[in-house]
């Protein structure tokens, strides 16, 4: 069945191909934000990064850069990188693991890979998001929070593995602190299992990362995300060769956020200011730190950054 992005049936909203981009080598989808939906509960943005094989020496290099407003978390499938942010914070992140980082009023981070992994090749795939902060939260002090894989709920039945990353569902709590009401998990079904989707969270949503599933009697393939009506009882089930899923949603926001480049907000008018901040490089006295021992290059907001506009998608 050939599918056109803004087509919905009777239980999916709205069906989202994520665009996909080349950094050099290394493949990014992204699902979220996207024209048809800023979000999915709370959760403003959604990137599929690789899998990608690097060879010695290689790696990534995401130098320091800021947030605001969100919380930022990283998991991954295959491979390890180091996390570096502005409350002193160093962390490896392995298969499986959870970094959560608060971004809150304001922090900075980078990612690169270590030394240890470069000395030899190496493979890397794996999910970030971002989850957008209540409006009375967002000015919360940043925070960071590492979970190691035997923490986070892992529910077994049927041919269908649930590893919960984030917030309830299932009847399990995974240990991330959250500010708002949301689910968040790691889905594995063999062939022809089948999985209730939790009925308690106000939007739902899934990725398909592999495989394919059948919702509601049409099948869908792996790269896609798909957004559910609330309120519905739902049920997934595996396709011939099995699949692979992030499950995402929890209660809708007061309403949509300002995005700019690593920035959201509410308020448009405190996006400038974090714009304004980081421009003018105060680590000593301005609201931006660099990450202990990443001191010396950040990313620069440049003139044709300057000429983003900040976004605010219609709709939503």
């Amino acid at each position: 069945m050939s599918w056109n992005p803004n087509q919905t049936d009777d239980v999916i909203e709205t069906l989202i191909v994520p665009r996909a981009r080349d950094l050099g080598g290394f493949e990014v989808r992204r699902a979220l934000p996207s024209p048809q939906r800023q979000m999915v509960g709370p959760f403003v943005f959604f990137d599929q990064m690789g899998p990608a094989e690097f060879i010695t020496a290689q790696g990534i290099d995401v130098r320091p850069h800021p947030h605001i407003g969100l919380g930022t978390v990283t998991y991954l499938y295959q491979g390890e990188f180091e996390h570096r942010d502005s409350l002193g914070t160093q962390q490896m992140i392995y298969p499986g693991e959870v970094n959560w980082m608060l971004a809150g009023r304001g922090v900075t981070h980078s990612e690169r890979t270590s030394e240890a992994t470069r000395a030899a090749p190496h493979s890397l795939a794996g999910i970030q998001t971002w989850v957008a902060l209540p409006e009375d939260k967002e000015d919360l002090a940043p925070d960071f929070e590492h979970h190691k894989k035997e923490a986070l709920p892992f529910i077994e039945d049927g041919g269908a593995s649930v590893r919960l990353i984030l917030g309830t569902g299932w009847g399990e709590a995974a240990p991330v602190t959250m500010q708002s009401e949301i689910f968040y998990a790691d889905v594995v079904l063999q062939a022809g299992a089948q999985l209730p989707l939790p009925d308690n969270h106000e939007d739902r949503g899934l990725y398909i990362l592999q495989g394919s599933i059948e919702v509601a009697g049409d099948t869908f393939e792996a790269g896609q995300m798909m957004v559910f009506r609330p309120g519905d009882k739902l049920s997934i089930k595996a396709g011939a060769s099995g699949a692979r899923l992030m499950a995402l949603g929890g209660a809708t926001l007061n309403g949509p956020r300002y995005i700019w480049w690593n920035f959201v907000s509410s308020s448009a008018e405190k996006i400038e200011a974090a714009k304004v901040a980081w421009k003018a490089a105060d680590w000593a006295r301005g609201p931006f730190q660099l990450p202990p021992g990443d001191t010396d290059e950040f990313i620069p907001i440049t003139d044709d950054m300057e000429r983003m506009k900040i976004k605010l998608p219609k709709g939503d």
